[in-house]
């Protein structure tokens, strides 16, 4: 089936190009690139080596999927950036293909990349993130699904942001986050849970009392963490909703330590 190319665009014989895909003016696609179908890829972009596209994305002008990543240790290894399906990539962003160490930096479907956000090497995203514009993901950080990242705000490298949690623009990101959570003020806290974004998406009121409840162990009683974690597997209750089992599972494996609650006199 079609494939439109602006005949002003550079284009390896060596890519993989999916019907209906359309790609604009002065932009290069290097070898060893797949383009899914029905995928468009605006003016002045590079696709660039190692990068893998998923069917029906939008990637705009200037754009910048599967470069070399800013990383020393980089010795021009053959490496991957993988987008799933329907993702938006818009203007100046950049997405670094991974290093030696993981090989694949991984993005997901249904994202929405707004303009001038980077995301570094070896950094797995999951699907229906956000990230406002200028965003940054410093290497090896992880975002799970249905985090939404404000505009302006850097993340440490190694980070972990728990799903369907939510950072305000502005903010630095030195420590994992929790799913379903708020972080926001400087430097970054725990301000409580998700709740709007929870309800938009479904989660009833009973999984969200209980989520409550097990944050205010974790930040509210003056426990530290793991006398907290141990009440919170005591209470049955609790431990009844998955999620909050998901809260206890991301604690566990967190290398960084988990965000700071609220400080004493706020």
């Amino acid at each position: 089936m079609a494939i439109t190319i602006d005949p002003r665009a550079v284009v390896s014989p060596k890519a993989q190009i999916g019907d209906h895909a359309s790609i604009g003016p002065f932009t290069i696609i290097e070898d060893d690139t797949v383009i899914g179908e029905g995928t468009s890829i605006a003016a002045n972009a590079l696709i660039g080596k190692g990068a893998r596209i998923g069917n029906n994305c939008s990637i705009h002008h200037g754009a910048v999927v599967g470069h070399a990543p800013q990383d020393l240790k980089y010795a021009g290894e053959p490496t991957t950036c993988e987008i799933g399906d329907r993702t938006v990539i818009r203007e100046y962003a950049t997405i670094h293909r991974g290093t030696g160490d993981h090989g694949r930096t991984i993005v997901g479907s249904d994202c929405l990349l707004m303009g001038c956000i980077h995301v570094a090497h070896d950094c797995v995203i999951g699907n229906h993130v956000i990230m406002s514009n200028v965003a940054s993901l410093a290497g090896h950080v992880v975002l799970e699904d249905h985090v939404i990242i404000g505009g302006l705000t850097p993340v440490h490298q190694f980070v972990r942001i728990g799903r369907h949690s939510m950072i305000g623009g502005g903010l630095r990101v030195p420590k994992d986050v929790p799913p379903f959570i708020l972080g926001g003020q400087e430097p970054l806290i725990f301000q409580g849970l998700n709740s709007i974004g929870l309800k938009r998406r479904g989660f009833n009121q009973d999984t969200i009392d209980a989520l409550e409840a097990a944050y205010k162990k974790i930040y509210h009683t003056g426990l530290n963490v793991s006398q907290a974690v141990a009440k919170i597997r005591d209470d049955q209750s609790l431990m009844a909703f998955p999620e909050v089992s998901m809260i206890l599972e991301f604690i566990a494996s967190s290398k960084r330590g988990i965000l700071a609650g609220p400080r004493k006199g706020k």
